[in-house]
């Protein structure tokens, strides 16, 4: 019995089985259809030539009808019946009369017109007069014969019956009756068996034969490499996992490669094992040479497993509880990291501060993982736990070190804000703030440091912030809205993991006003070496004057009459020259009064000719020429009109005076003494050149005339300060000043503005 259930278990039996089932629906199927095609073929054959055979009856009694000879139509259809094949003729009339038939005693019978022969045609009211063929036959059986078959075709009226001498059949008259046939089916029915028999037995001998083949095809290409395959699959289950060299050739089908892949896989599994095997040692000693505590705890918080650091530190026993070797506790910790992991199964983590052996404070952070068995279920906890002590002192230092920081960053001198490097966002600022702009501590905080300076000033100083290290000079409103001036110092640099800038101010409004009170001196000490060159511009204006009310007070004391046009040319002169005494005080005036340090736009053609206006008195007394050349369509620069002024004045003071000293006690020919001004724009610089003939400036000292209090004229004749203040002057306002001599040749200073940018 056990062997019987064994073959039906079997993988060869299943297979033959199944493959046997399909075989088997497979060639009944080709079977049934073949038989089914074979007996409609035969049976519309035996139709066809029952058909054709009815045409031949027809058209050999055609002439004899013609005629009218009945004896001859008896006779045909008499010796045509004959065949053994041909069992009864019969030829209708169009009454149902038996008019001709090979059986003499069923003529001249008359029919029922729905008799089985007649039915075909006459199923309705008016009979069909055509049908088709498979309508006009009939199937019959008979005690002597199996199958019967008979057919009727109609016998239609031809031009020839209607016409002809015979008889008479009216036109109208299409059907003028029918032939009945009938055939015997015996050939066709033996032929229909013959061929069933050789299907069956074709169908029987296929089904066994592909059967056997296929199961002998299974056992020898299936099975036994399938049996072979399941002993390498023991084996290798055993740890046996050199299968080579194989027993026999497998081939290269899919069995073949199946036992290709199994081979493959043996090898795979020993590499893999060794590699794990491997793996397990250095975890092990990873496990132990680890520089951190590992341990292994079940759910009471004993001790299951330790490396060697935790055994080193803590010298524990076997089934200790943790928070006794730990912190030396009876109790478990109220937040311990590792009952919370038994709780919910999920990793928790823990700062944890105790004693160590040596009676020092330590530190470490625990983390701790479940371990869970096949259900999923936490069976223990791995805690790895890092000694972070050393950690923590840095960390304390680093909290003074940043204290002190921050100390240092509160009483640095000059303000000192840390701005976010986009929005100008002020992040933080310390204490000296408020000595320059008076806001109290955390007040700015979230503010823009645009909003400490003039509105129309935020946007080109929030660009300048952003693009330049240094900027001077700026104007800025302190709390109580008193407007002063500082410089910046931009420096870039990082803040709470922000791109930020590091802005320090210094105040320089009371530089800026001594800075003024020397520009002024220094004016005052201008106009004073100008006072001979101005006494004279002021005295020709007064002779004028004083000539002319003269000559008037004189001809009123003698009672002459003045004429009209000399009373009128006299008051024309006096108010002429009154003006221009005026203009003369007003620009000496203006000259002498204390410069704004706020730039605006200024024509430098317009500032050296006011200059020369005051000055050109002077040149003319000393014989001096000027010549200028001024361009007409000179761009604007920012700068202060009477600080500028005050810049060309002291150039010209200067060559002034080195023209005098080179021609000092010496004869001086004419034209000998001249300065030359020209102005000019070039590569979107307004530059301003004015040179002299002078003794010239040596080498050796020439890149110390800029200094303050240095000067080369004799003691008594200058102060030092000219060429200082004019040089802090040019740097104010973007400028560049240098110089060119040639000893004993003379001099040239070019200056270099940069234009005003949306000049067109």
């Amino acid at each position: 019995m056990e062997y019987i259930l064994k073959i039906f278990n079997s993988l060869i039996f299943r297979l033959t089985a199944c493959v046997g089932l399909v075989l088997l629906i497979s060639i009944s199927v080709w079977a049934y259809f073949n038989l089914k095609y074979h007996k409609e073929n035969t049976f519309n054959k035996t139709i066809a030539e029952a058909d054709h055979l009815a045409d031949t009856i027809k058209l050999g009694t055609h002439y004899a009808m013609m005629l009218n000879s009945k004896e001859d139509i008896n006779e045909i259809i008499t010796n045509i019946a004959r065949q053994d094949r041909i069992k009864q003729i019969r030829i209708y009339n169009k009454q149902g009369e038996i008019k001709f038939s090979n059986i003499k005693q069923e003529i001249n019978e008359k029919t029922n017109i729905k008799a089985s022969a007649c039915d075909i045609c006459h199923k309705t009211e008016h009979p069909v007069e055509e049908l088709d063929i498979l309508k006009r036959i009939r199937v019959l059986t008979s005690p002597e014969e199996a199958n019967l078959l008979g057919i009727i075709s109609p016998i239609n009226n031809e031009p020839s019956c209607s016409t002809g001498p015979c008889h008479f059949h009216p036109e109208d008259k299409k059907i003028l009756g029918a032939l009945d046939l009938v055939i015997s089916m015996k050939d066709a029915d033996k032929e229909i068996l013959s061929h069933e028999r050789q299907i069956i037995n074709m169908a029987i001998f296929s089904f066994f034969s592909i059967s056997g083949i296929i199961s002998l095809f299974f056992l020898i290409y299936v099975i036994r490499p399938i049996n072979r395959l399941i002993v390498w699959t023991e084996r290798i289950g055993k740890g046996e996992y050199d299968l080579r060299p194989r027993l026999d050739k497998d081939g290269n089908d899919e069995i073949g490669q199946l036992a290709d892949a199994i081979h493959y896989m043996g090898k795979r599994i020993q590499e893999k094992q060794y590699k794990l095997n491997r793996q397990k040692d250095e975890y092990q000693q990873l496990f132990e040479q680890v520089p951190c505590y590992i341990t292994v705890l079940d759910k009471d918080m004993k001790l299951l497993k330790y490396n060697k650091a935790f055994t080193e530190h803590f010298n524990p026993r076997p089934g200790e509880y943790c928070y006794s070797v730990y912190k030396g506790r009876t109790e478990k910790c109220d937040m311990c990291p590792v009952a919370r992991t038994f709780e919910d199964g999920k990793s928790h983590y823990s700062e944890e501060t105790g004693i160590s052996k040596d009676g020092s404070r330590s530190h470490w952070c625990a983390q701790a993982s479940p371990i869970k068995n096949a259900q999923g279920e936490v069976v223990a906890v791995v805690e790895m736990c890092l000694d972070i002590t050393l950690r923590k002192h840095l960390e304390e230092r680093i909290r003074k070190t940043e204290e002190q920081y921050r100390v240092i960053f509160d009483n640095i001198p000059n303000p000192v804000f840390v701005l976010d490097s986009e929005t100008l966002e002020i992040l933080d600022y310390n204490e000296s703030q408020r000595a320059v702009f008076g806001y109290d501590k955390h007040e700015l905080l979230g503010k823009s440091f645009m909003d400490m300076f003039e509105q129309s000033d935020r946007e080109s100083y929030a660009n300048e912030i952003k693009t330049s290290n240094i900027i001077n000079k700026i104007r800025y409103r302190t709390r109580d809205g008193h407007i002063r001036f500082i410089n910046l110092r931009v420096s870039p640099s990082e803040y709470m993991e922000k791109k930020t800038l590091l802005v320090t101010a210094s105040d320089i409004t009371e530089k800026l006003i001594a800075e003024q009170q020397v520009i002024h001196a220094g004016k005052m000490t201008t106009l004073g070496e100008m006072a001979t060159g101005i006494a004279h511009e002021l005295n020709q204006p007064l002779t004028v004057i004083k000539t002319a009310s003269s000559f008037l007070i004189r001809k009123l004391k003698r009672s002459e009459k003045i004429k009209d046009e000399i009373l009128q040319t006299m008051t024309e002169e006096i108010d002429a020259h009154v003006i221009r005494a005026s203009k003369i005080i007003n620009h000496l005036r203006e000259f002498g009064r204390k410069s704004s340090v706020i730039k605006e736009e200024v024509n430098v053609n317009e500032a050296i000719e006011k200059a020369i206006e005051m000055f050109v008195q002077q040149l003319r007394l000393r014989e001096i020429r000027l010549h200028k050349n001024f361009d007409p369509d000179l761009p604007l620069v920012l700068a202060d009109s009477n600080r500028l002024e005050q810049i060309f004045v002291n150039l010209l003071i200067n060559a002034r005076d080195a023209i005098e000293e080179k021609w000092e006690d010496k004869f001086v020919p004419d034209g000998s003494k001249e300065i030359d001004i020209r102005t000019e724009f070039i590569n979107n610089e307004v530059k301003i050149i004015i040179a002299d003939n002078g003794t010239g400036i040596p080498q050796n000292i020439k890149d110390r005339i800029f200094e303050p209090f240095f000067t080369t004229k004799k003691v008594g004749r200058g102060t030092g300060l000219g060429l200082s203040i004019s040089y802090g002057i040019v740097q104010d306002y973007d400028g560049i000043i240098n110089i060119e001599t040639v000893e004993n040749k003379g001099t040239k200073f070019i200056i270099r503005f940069p234009a005003v940018k949306d000049y067109s």
